[in-house]
């Protein structure tokens, strides 16, 4: 158990009482703070009386979808991490979530362990991208103004190179396939090629090669991954 997540507080917006009973358990357990809500109308009034960090919905709900809750979050909550848990494993239902503004989908039924994995990125994620800032060693991303610096040397990097980097280094050891790298980066409606990553992946090796702090490893046939080295 992790008595520093308590800083953290999670609403869990589901319908099935049984469901929502054993998420909020699984959230004390890890130290979280779980508040929770029947449905999109209730959430949104228990968001309006208590701060929450980060919301955990599901699709199917009455009153108000979890579509509907995700596009009434975005309009007042603009950065506030959204998981969203469903039933549907369709991928168009998939799209939909992210074009409505959710940063994570999981299937059900709901593996426990992923769904706290999941949790911390987004909420290490959310806390990088309100400092725009990330830190490796003694290498520092810069989001604003897409710098790569270490000690004396400065590296300024196009967009999408600087993205990517600071995509994999967010969350080290975390493998991306190379789909959700090419979505993250370069939008679902893209018609960047497969071979643009492998460009930009080439690039950013070939540009931080005598950099100590980290390197981007091939995982054969899955994707990759950015590795600290100590």
């Amino acid at each position: 158990m992790n008595g520093g997540n308590r800083l953290f507080t999670i609403l869990v917006v589901e319908d099935n009482q049984n469901i929502r009973k054993l998420m909020c358990a699984v959230l004390k357990q890890h130290g979280f703070n779980p508040y929770w809500a029947e449905d999109g109308i209730q959430a949104l009034d228990v968001m309006e009386k208590q701060h929450i960090d980060l919301v955990v919905l599901d699709l199917m709900m009455p009153n108000m979808d979890g579509y509907e809750l995700t596009r009434q979050i975005r309009l007042s909550w603009r950065d506030l991490p959204i998981l969203m848990v469903t039933a549907k494993q369709e991928k168009e239902d998939k799209r939909k979530g992210f074009l409505v503004g959710t940063d994570d989908y999981m299937t059900k039924p709901v593996d426990e362990e992923e769904m706290i994995l999941r949790i911390k990125a987004l909420l290490r994620r959310a806390r990088i991208a309100s400092e725009h800032k990330l830190s490796i060693g003694k290498t520092m991303l810069d989001y604003d103004s897409l710098t790569v610096s270490r000690e004396e040397q400065v590296c300024l990097l196009p967009q999408k190179e600087f993205q990517l980097l600071y995509k994999l280094l967010s969350y080290p050891n975390v493998i991306f396939t190379r789909l959700q790298l090419m979505d993250e980066i370069w939008g679902l409606e893209s018609e960047t090629e497969d071979h643009t990553l492998n460009v930009h992946i080439n690039r950013l090796r070939n540009r931080f090669r005598d950099w100590q702090d980290f390197e981007i490893v091939t995982v054969r046939g899955l994707g990759y991954k950015a590795v600290l080295r100590s």
